[in-house]
């Protein structure tokens, strides 16, 4: 499959071109692996060498449009036409993501392999080859800069290396398998991502908080942590209710799970709570997947007769299909009861009440009870808030006698926002910025 270097006659050239759209246009399975900007502009360069022996301008810019694609991706052509191939959401990588090799239709693997045989001759024509190109068709005395980054093995989360291969069909067991463990599409290329508009969307740069600067609330981490375990290991996790105080800790220590267990698979999508009602959508569309699902829903709570109460309701509680294994709900609240009730709410001897109102009443003080672990987070009293502030001056490496770290700290929960891990955080990053930038601590 190897392309020949460049040829110095436009007849060569323009047959190694046609040969070369051809095979772009022959995708069975992968067509869109060459729809994303870098590769457009690949295929459209290939047009303008073909049809340039007049005007080299197109040429030229087709060939500026072609770098500046790669360079905004600091990627090689090569390398990025492999990570598309290896998040490719399609029949092929969707299958053999949910079954064994051995399993998969004789037709999808054909055709598989025949996708890969021209994703490889698509992959040998480099960016040199086509800056040669480019040269010859513009006739320029030298040719124009190629774009190259050196590649970083700690971006590859795949033993898979196709270029290792002579032939690519040959690959198409090793690439089943790939999918089979890292799965595909957002789930292959994000970690976190959140429900938009009826859609999945990938959050490129999630929170990057870290357990290690959680503290005051080991108890609580350590039964969310033993859970998260359960999850990732296929038993039976439980769906879990962080309830307390504003400002303790329980969305950060949510979205440090993330950052503690993302090599192994841990996916963190945020859904909001008007968007609650998909929620039993959102989770038949992640049954089956090998990833394995948080579903974070921050600051909970619900109105009377909220649609969003009825769908939580089904997934919490299930219904005549079987829960994923692979799927739990983690939702903070500021609320121990998630529904709200008023005085007016409570039963009455009147003709037009309920006649099972108390029943009703119930259902909603007890919602929170269909969570299978309920975890409390206390407000900090002043023991717990300064333990929070050593131990995050530590990490920072803030410079202070205890004696006036102690008294600063308590002087801005008094003018700010009380004792919290919030704040003891906000306190922490004014202190590090005011010593970094003016040398000094008031």
């Amino acid at each position: 499959m190897d392309i020949p270097a460049m040829p110095t006659a436009s007849n060569s050239s323009y047959a190694q071109v046609q040969f070369l759209q051809r095979q772009a246009a022959s995708l069975l399975l992968y067509q869109s692996v060459l729809q994303s900007e870098a590769a457009i502009a690949f295929l459209e360069l290939l047009q303008a060498i073909r049809y340039t022996d007049a005007d080299a301008r197109g040429c030229l810019q087709a060939y500026g449009n072609y770098f500046h694609s790669l360079a905004a991706r600091n990627q090689n052509w090569e390398d990025y036409l492999i990570s598309q191939i290896l998040i490719c959401d399609n029949p092929f990588s969707r299958l053999a993501q949910q079954r064994d090799f051995q399993d998969l239709p004789p037709a999808l693997v054909a055709a598989a392999q025949n996708d890969l045989q021209i994703l490889q001759s698509l992959y040998e024509c480099s960016t040199a080859s086509l800056s040669e190109w480019v040269q010859t068709v513009a006739h320029l005395p030298v040719s124009p800069i190629v774009w190259y980054q050196e590649q970083n093995d700690a971006d590859n989360n795949t033993s898979l290396c196709l270029p290792d291969w002579e032939n690519w069909a040959d690959a198409v067991e090793e690439l089943a398998a790939c999918y089979r463990k890292f799965g595909v599409g957002l789930f292959a290329e994000y970690r976190a991502l959140r429900w938009q508009d009826g859609q999945f969307v990938g959050i490129p740069y999630p929170d990057p908080i870290k357990l290690s600067t959680l503290v005051g609330y080991e108890l609580q981490r350590d039964a969310l942590l033993k859970n998260t375990e359960f999850l990732l290991s296929g038993e039976a996790a439980l769906h879990v209710l962080l309830y307390g105080s504003r400002g303790s800790g329980k969305s950060s220590l949510v979205k440090a799970l993330l950052n503690e267990y993302g090599e192994h698979h841990l996916r963190l999508l945020e859904v909001a709570k008007s968007d609650l009602q998909d929620l039993p959508k959102i989770v038949e569309q992640l049954r089956g997947l090998p990833q394995k699902f948080i579903i974070f829903v921050d600051d909970l709570s619900f109105e009377e007769d909220d649609d969003a109460f009825k769908a939580l309701k089904v997934v919490l509680e299930g219904n005549l299909t079987a829960r994923p294994q692979n799927v739990v709900v983690y939702a903070t609240s500021n609320r121990r009861h998630l529904i709200r009730e008023y005085f007016a709410d409570r039963p009455a001897p009147k003709d037009h009440e309920e006649i099972h109102a108390w029943d009703t009443m119930q259902e909603k003080l007890s919602f929170s009870d269909r969570f299978g672990l309920t975890l409390t987070f206390e407000p900090a009293n002043q023991q717990t808030y300064l333990t929070i502030i050593r131990h995050l001056a530590t990490q920072a490496k803030i410079n202070l006698s205890p004696e006036d770290l102690e008294y600063q700290a308590l002087q801005w929960a008094t003018r700010n926002n009380g004792r919290s891990g919030r704040t003891a955080r906000q306190f922490i990053d004014f202190i590090k910025a005011d010593i970094s930038l003016f040398s000094t601590t008031k």
